[in-house]
């Protein structure tokens, strides 16, 4: 194996242009399901596959200076003879030139979908070796198996075993065997991770390689390694396995973290430095899952939640405490940090992969809650409200008072009652009539993020004109304020009470 990996660096080093390469892809999270997987497959396809002119790499989706984070991985590869410095890292190899030379294919293991930076990459690849959810939909050019086990590491060794076992030797089956161990925490069904499949593989793995260590031993090993945070800082620990997702106005970042709750709330000036971590990298909310074992190598899971905008931690705890597919049944738990809102999680077979569906409904809702062409409301910092409203990219504040100044102009409508129907009221962005605007604030008003009445002011959107080609409005929205609103309602109040007052006089005039 550490000779497949020194001449897989040196091919690379010394590669011809027109050699084609195959990189076999972990996920961002690059865990050891993930490392192994893409070791393993990747020596598999070198063995077995007739590409004399393919370089099959393996690659782990991280920079070379975050693998020292992976503890676990770092002791476990170690302990097997591979040699970190053999290893390929993302940064340093440039999968999209290689991309643009028409050089590059793709298998993509323990993930099936491409992040947004890598979406040029889709249409190379080849082959999806899975275990959680399908995202991607399925092409006559891409080989895909996706089934929710364990591990993805044990769909991995049943390809071997299924296609060519004779690879089979004792440094392949300990890597593997230990990744699914480890992965499905030590077999253990009441920890909510394995399944029949990992468990049978598992034990063919032994059946033929009896020299295997015994199954709590591997365990124990991987596990204290992986827990091992001693020496972190703060931002390490959070970037140790973390997964990051975006939706309407919410960067969010989701760490496990490996200590228990009560140890991690009291680390020195754990507040600043979290604040600190999400204002470097660009997340506006980061959930910390932490996960600790008891005696019984049961998992004890918690929750912690931060953000410096109170609006946005509100909104992310509510969805969590309401989630019922899984139940996270979530108890408060006492925080000494002002803008951490912690919890014990009672439903410990809940890990942070079937969390992450929930926070997904969750950006997906807040995103369908943006309305379309006018821009994203911005988030005022601990303040409960969205008060920074982008309007045709200006930034402009939209406070309670001009909110208070808009109803007042929505009052004067309603007096006019059915003379506004003579106006387009559309040219200055609204809905047909008022009605229409009250239903959608109304509607809105119902979405879990809407948490203070601020919130429930939104504009319409960009209106068409169905008498010109495309929409007078193209080139953004006029600069707006509530004295624009103010100004511009007045005079079609104005306009329309004296409208009404012609017809009247009109009409006096013809009867007599």
């Amino acid at each position: 194996m550490n000779q497949f990996l020194e001449r897989c660096k040196n091919a690379l080093e010394n590669e011809h242009d027109d050699a084609r390469v195959h990189v076999v892809l972990g996920n961002e999270a690059c865990d050891l399901d993930s490392v192994v997987s893409a070791i393993t497959l990747a020596y598999f396809l070198a063995k077995t596959s007739s590409e004399k002119r393919t370089v099959f790499i393996p690659l782990l989706n991280i920079h070379r200076s975050e693998f020292p984070l992976r503890t676990e991985i770092t002791f476990f590869l170690k302990q097997n003879s591979i040699l970190a410095e053999n290893l390929v890292f993302r940064d340093e190899l440039h999968l999209h030139a290689l991309h643009n030379a028409g050089r590059l294919s793709l298998t993509l293991v323990d993930h099936n979908v491409l992040p947004s930076t890598d979406a040029v990459l889709e249409d190379v690849v080849a082959e999806v070796i899975d275990h959680r959810p399908l995202e991607r939909k399925k092409t006559a050019s891409c080989q895909i198996t996706s089934e929710l086990v364990g591990s993805c590491t044990t769909l991995i060794t049943e390809k071997i075993m299924q296609e060519d076992p004779e690879i089979l030797d004792v440094q392949l089956a300990t890597l593997l065997h230990g990744t699914i161990v480890l992965d499905c925490i030590n077999m253990a069904p009441e920890a909510g991770k394995v399944t029949q499949k990992d468990t049978d593989i598992v034990s063919r793995l032994e059946a033929r390689f009896p020299e295997l260590q015994p199954r709590h031993s591997i365990f124990e090993a991987l596990q204290s390694a992986k827990f091992d945070v001693s020496g972190l800082t703060t931002e390490q620990m959070l970037r140790k396995d973390l997964k990051s997702l975006s939706g309407g106005d919410i960067s969010l970042a989701i760490s496990a973290v490996y200590v228990k709750l009560e140890v991690f709330l009291k680390r020195p000036a754990l507040q600043k430095e979290i604040g600190e971590f999400c204002q470097k990298h660009g997340y506006n909310i980061l959930i910390a899952m932490t996960i600790a074992f008891n005696e019984n190598n049961e998992p004890f899971r918690e929750i912690a939640v931060y953000s410096r905008y109170t609006d946005i931690r509100d909104c992310v705890c509510k969805y969590l405490e309401k989630a019922t597919n899984p139940h996270l049944r979530l108890t408060s738990v006492q925080s000494t940090h002002p803008a951490i809102r912690a919890y014990h999680q009672g439903n410990t077979q809940a890990s942070r992969k079937k969390v992450l569906p929930i926070i997904k409904d969750f950006l997906k809702d807040r995103e369908n809650s943006v309305t379309p062409g006018v821009g994203q409301a911005g988030i005022s910092e601990d303040s409960g409200t969205c008060e920074d409203l982008q309007l045709g990219g200006e930034e402009q504040l939209i406070s309670s008072e001009d909110i208070g100044v808009i109803s007042e102009v929505e009052e004067r409508l309603r007096d006019v009652g059915e003379v506004t129907d003579l106006f387009d009221v559309t040219e200055v962005g609204f809905e047909e009539d008022v009605d229409q605007r009250e239903s959608c604030t109304a509607s809105c008003r119902d979405q879990p993020e809407y948490v203070a009445a601020d919130e429930d002011f939104q504009l319409p959107p960009t209106p068409m004109n169905s008498l010109v080609e495309g929409c007078p409005l193209d080139n953004g929205l006029p600069k707006l304020t509530a004295e624009a609103f103010l100004e511009r309602f007045s005079k079609i109040v104005v306009d329309a009470e004296n409208t009404a007052a012609g017809k009247k006089v009109k009409s006096e005039t013809s009867e007599s």
